[in-house]
């Protein structure tokens, strides 16, 4: 990797640097558009006591799930953890910490957090259990609760494509929370479909530009269903 070049050849140069009790930050909504690769990477290196902010923690046997089979996480800032029974085991056992975020002030977190916004004010959570401790001013006659943007050590997202100046394209509702982590890491790494050459995107296509995005590595992936629902064809 040399000068504006971001495609790096190995999942191990990728994710160069991660170590123990950092915070990553992870892009994907269920199954949906999650690093793979990225994932499967950092279980194979074996860090722990990690801070993961996602929506979520894949399933058991699959996306961020694999690395609560080593303990690999001490702590997750999610918004729905309903799919995995090994979570739900850990954070019952006390051997994992959670923080439930609303879904919009989650993705708000990393966004601000991206922007260099310390934090902000939102009327989510206000008198819930959310809001408990938290700061809370009166605008225009309703309240609302300050909550602390998110920046991580690194940031870990899923795109279609990119060029090899780390632009990204992001495909459908695989975008969902990947262009806000994509802003809010100290080294994001991305895990794209296809490269192309500098100038084979439009400007207009471009959904992130390469000045937040350090590494770029090709993958390849399983796309799982996280879940298949039929019914019975009639006769």
């Amino acid at each position: 990797m040399s000068g504006f070049d971001k495609v790096v050849g190995s999942y191990s140069e990728a994710m160069a640097g991660l170590t123990d009790d950092m915070t990553v930050i992870a892009g994907g909504f269920g199954l949906c558009g999650i690093p793979e690769g990225l994932i499967s990477q950092i279980k194979t290196m074996g860090v722990k006591g990690l801070t993961v902010v996602s929506n979520n923690c894949g399933v058991d046997g699959f996306g961020l799930g694999i690395l609560l089979e080593d303990k690999q996480i001490k702590k997750m800032v999610s918004s729905y953890v309903g799919e995995n029974a090994l979570f739900e085991k850990q954070l019952l056992d006390g051997e994992l910490e959670v923080e439930l975020t609303p879904q919009g002030t989650l993705a708000e977190k990393m966004r601000a957090g991206g922007a260099g916004i310390p934090a902000f004010y939102t009327a989510t959570g206000y008198g819930t259990l959310v809001g408990e401790g938290k700061e809370v001013k009166e605008f225009n006659g309703r309240n609302y609760i300050l909550e602390e943007s998110i920046t991580g050590d690194f940031a870990i997202v899923k795109a279609w494509k990119a060029d090899r100046f780390g632009n990204l394209v992001f495909r459908h509702t695989a975008q969902n929370f990947n262009p806000m982590a994509a802003t809010a890491g100290k080294i994001t790494v991305v895990e794209v479909e296809e490269i192309v050459e500098p100038g084979e995107l439009a400007p207009t296509e471009i959904h992130t530009p390469g000045i937040y995005v350090d590494r770029v590595i090709q993958g390849t992936f399983e796309k799982r269903i996280e879940k298949i629902t039929t019914r019975t064809a009639k006769a």
